[in-house]
């Protein structure tokens, strides 16, 4: 019984958003390409070297899929929150990061095109090249981008930059303590393509 009930209020209460998001306009969704330039001060030696054996930096690529509900309105700001899952592979090694952030946009220039900056905080995860272990860790990041109006509910998502950091799996991580040094890397992503706003 308590399950259905709270089955009830959670479709309660995202039917209320989503009627709310539909009147404002304030709901955007996205699936778009993206590279991310994983690098580290550190080469990695051992079995569990991420960006491959003595290697500083690799080019991962995949897809960035998220969306951002804006609860704030004044003027030309509006602030909200945003969610994102990210799926990126290079040299037979995987990342993936889920991040829940604060967002903020404005149109300080023609109306067609509206800067944003966030600040995210989530989670990581790495798989080695050459092994099966996947290891977790905490993953932030600030992203900073413009849209630009194409429709009334689509938007061309000119560029989004981000500098974000996490701690991969590597000797240090997992293993017998190989590279004890490694500190986390430098993630510097890029991506474009559409927004879907309701």
């Amino acid at each position: 019984m308590k399950l259905r009930y709270l089955a009830t209020v959670v479709v309660l209460a995202l039917t209320t958003v989503a009627a709310h998001a539909q009147t404002q306009g304030n709901v955007g969704i996205y699936l778009n390409p993206i590279a991310i330039r994983v690098s580290n001060t550190v080469a990695d030696t051992g079995p569990y070297a991420f960006l491959g054996q003595n290697s500083k930096s690799q080019v991962f690529y995949g897809y960035n899929l998220g969306g951002y509900y804006d609860f704030y309105h004044s003027g030309n700001l509006t602030a909200g929150l945003d969610m994102r899952f990210a799926d990126l592979h290079a040299n037979n090694a995987m990342l993936k990061n889920f991040l829940v952030g604060l967002r903020v946009s404005g149109q300080p220039f023609a109306r067609p095109i509206k800067p944003y900056v966030q600040v995210s905080v989530g989670s990581g995860t790495t798989k080695a090249p050459s092994s099966t272990v996947h290891v977790g860790k905490l993953a932030y990041g600030v992203f900073a981008g413009v849209d630009y109006t194409l429709a009334r509910h689509v938007d061309f998502r000119v560029f989004e930059l981000g500098y974000s950091s996490l701690s991969t799996v590597s000797s240090a991580t997992v293993g017998s303590g190989n590279g004890t040094g490694i500190p986390a890397s430098t993630l510097i992503d890029f991506s474009s393509g559409l927004v879907f706003r309701f």
